[in-house]
């Protein structure tokens, strides 16, 4: 059974609170919380604000994933706004472990992600010092997109690593998640799918999310 975290960048953006109210009654386990600079990737989202905003109205713990530039200056803020896990990208990082150490300093967890391009070998000497890997399945920057079959591979490498290192590293999935791809992805060794569009775009997002925990 996996964790699953509902992604709000998906939400109504003009009804938020009561979005993250129906997460609160909900089986997810976390609530995924995008912030994208426009810099890193094409597109802009959340900034602290609204991100400190959500953490007031939620019960379930703010995943909070740094899609920016130098996240190195922003994570104790987050960390203010009410992020239990930040994840940095690898790719926005020139220190990783550093980065890694600054988020775990701060007592909360820490989490890197991978674009689809950036192979899980290149984690193989900091892996014990993560909480959790962030495998984008999708081109991050925007919702909607189509699922990248490469990242099952992705998801059996990265297991085989964690397992070979004695890790006890979270995987997680952000992109593409619904009732077709969900449960290979748990085959694979997945344990946490990031929803979105999956979930705030069907009739029942609390169903579906219950649908989502139960495969």
């Amino acid at each position: 059974m996996a964790y699953i975290a509902p992604s709000v960048l998906s939400c109504d953006f003009a009804n938020i609170q009561r979005d993250i109210e129906m997460l609160n009654k909900s089986q997810a386990d976390y609530i995924h919380v995008d912030i994208m600079d426009g810099v890193f990737v094409p597109n802009i989202s959340f900034g602290l604000p609204v991100c400190e905003a959500m953490a007031r109205h939620a019960t379930k713990p703010l995943d909070v994933h740094l899609m920016i530039v130098h996240p190195e200056n922003y994570v104790e803020a987050f960390k203010k706004a009410g992020a239990s896990i930040i994840s940095v990208h690898y790719e926005a990082c020139n220190h990783l472990h550093r980065n890694l150490q600054q988020i775990k300093a701060l007592g909360i967890q820490a989490g890197v992600a991978l674009n689809p391009h950036t192979s899980v070998s290149l984690l193989s000497e900091i892996i014990q010092d993560i909480d959790m890997v962030c495998l984008m399945s999708v081109n991050p920057g925007f919702g909607g997109q189509k699922f990248i079959e490469n990242t099952y591979s992705k998801v059996s490498q990265l297991k085989n690593l964690i397992i070979q290192k004695n890790a006890s590293t979270k995987i997680e999935i952000d992109g593409g998640v619904n009732a077709e791809t969900a449960p290979k992805l748990i085959k694979a060794g997945a344990d946490v799918l990031v929803a979105g569009s999956y979930v705030f775009g069907a009739a029942n997002p609390t169903q579906t999310i219950a649908e989502l925990k139960s495969l």
